[in-house]
């Protein structure tokens, strides 16, 4: 919806009329698809902080007031009430589902978790320490070559396909690559077990015995995977589209997001924290690491606080710090001294005016990591993790970029610095 224009005058007294357009809540932005064509200007939005790249009517935040929603539908609600796959369907179909579609949902993504043959042979190409997120990057972009008969963006029933698919298959690629790294055979998935029990046989069960899959576990892997099913329009988000934009096929498009949530500074933020702790050591040095995290000329930084968007407390970071308690009180590992330190340097950042003053509250990567661990997974694991959540919001995403017929293929535009024209000297005379 648009209401009255933003007018801008140029120093030549050029005026523009550049619409205001509103959303459901939220700023409103101004639309400067015009700029340039009547006042010959860019907008210079270094980050893209200022800038509203798309619509979206999937994910909505509110930085100041720490306001997460899914749909509509406050993030703490759904982690209280909801499971991941009933989440999953949310986000890709705009609503909650009924009973008998839940069932639907549910059991297409149980009999879709197998692997071809041919993409586990892949794997056997990597070095057996190759990284996981390089393995899953390139196993994702490698599936375009096996369902290459069904990936018509324009179709909605392959647009459906695809979501199945990558929602179902996701867990097991990244289980395959965690057994590759610890050189144990890949397990089958179980078409009898629900999402998150089934990762975890994957990761964790042999062929050799048994493998009892505790609850607990299941329960903190479902709750970090609805809290990182999306974020709004992320650099891996906004990666997922900006390649799609081209017309580029969804399981690469995926695949370029798995590589952009890569960076540490985006999906490997909580494996960060889990260093950072661990380099403070104990409780009696918490004092000395805050000082150095004030000091600008010292590189140190204190991990897990603050955050891109949120200039409140992240309201994730709330429900997992409950889950942290209740995993490490229930499956008695040894980390809980590594909690207490969390605690602790929790505690005296929200009360030093230095992180008052800055709102530099603890976000959601500032615990998840140490969950990650207490249900032995490894720390190159951790983004992996993340990828498993955020795949749904991708798609999502993805699937309301393809279906818009306004879509444009992206293309920014820079303030060039570089040297003015120039002309070419003979290489004897330079």
């Amino acid at each position: 919806m648009t209401k009255d224009a933003f007018r801008l005058i140029s120093p030549d007294g050029t005026e523009t009329a550049l619409p205001i357009r509103e959303g459901t809540v939220g700023p409103s932005v101004i639309d400067v698809g015009k700029l340039y064509k009547e006042q010959g200007v860019f907008t210079y939005d270094p980050g893209f902080v200022s800038t509203g790249s798309c619509e979206s009517d999937i994910t909505y935040i509110d930085g100041e007031d720490g306001v997460l929603m899914y749909r509509g539908y406050p993030v703490e609600q759904l982690a209280k009430h909801s499971t991941f796959i009933e989440v999953a369907y949310l986000l890709l179909h705009g609503a909650l589902p009924t009973a008998a579609e839940l069932e639907e949902f549910d059991n297409t993504i149980r009999v879709h978790t197998m692997l071809n043959e041919g993409m586990l042979n892949f794997f056997k190409g990597f070095r057996y320490d190759a990284h996981p997120m390089a393995q899953l990057s390139a196993v994702v972009g490698s599936m375009s070559a096996y369902y290459h008969d069904e990936m018509d963006a324009s179709n909605p029933k392959h647009r459906d396909i695809f979501a199945h698919r990558i929602l179902a298959k996701l867990p097991t690629i990244a289980a395959a690559a965690y057994k590759l790294n610890i050189g144990q055979p890949f397990m089958y998935p179980r078409n009898d077990l629900d999402y998150c029990e089934n990762f975890l046989q994957m990761m964790f069960a042999v062929p050799a015995e048994p493998y009892e899959i505790d609850p607990v576990a299941v329960e903190a892997i479902d709750l970090l995977f609805i809290l990182h099913a999306d974020h709004e329009q992320n650099c891996s988000t906004s990666t997922v589209r900006m390649a799609a934009s081209s017309g580029a096929n969804p399981y690469t498009s995926i695949a370029a997001g798995i590589t952009a949530l890569w960076g540490p500074a985006h999906g490997g933020a909580n494996e960060a924290v889990l260093d950072m702790l661990q380099e403070i050591g104990t409780v009696k040095n918490i004092k000395k690491y805050v000082d150095k995290a004030k000091d600008k000329n010292d590189p140190f930084r204190l991990m897990g606080f603050g955050h891109r968007v949120y200039k409140n407390f992240d309201p994730r970071a709330t429900i997992i710090r409950e889950m942290c308690h209740k995993v490490l009180k229930q499956l008695g590992r040894d980390d809980s001294p590594l909690f207490e330190l969390a605690l602790e340097l929790e505690q005296i950042a929200l009360k030093d005016d230095y992180f008052i003053e800055k709102k530099l509250y603890p976000n959601v990567d500032f615990y998840s990591g140490i969950i990650y661990r207490a249900l032995g997974i490894p720390t190159s694991m951790f983004t992996v993790m993340f990828a498993l959540g955020r795949s749904v919001g991708w798609t999502a995403h993805w699937r309301e970029m393809i279906s818009d017929p306004h879509v444009r293929i992206a293309r920014p535009r820079q303030l060039y610095v570089g040297p003015a024209q120039r002309d070419y000297v003979a290489i004897d005379k330079r």
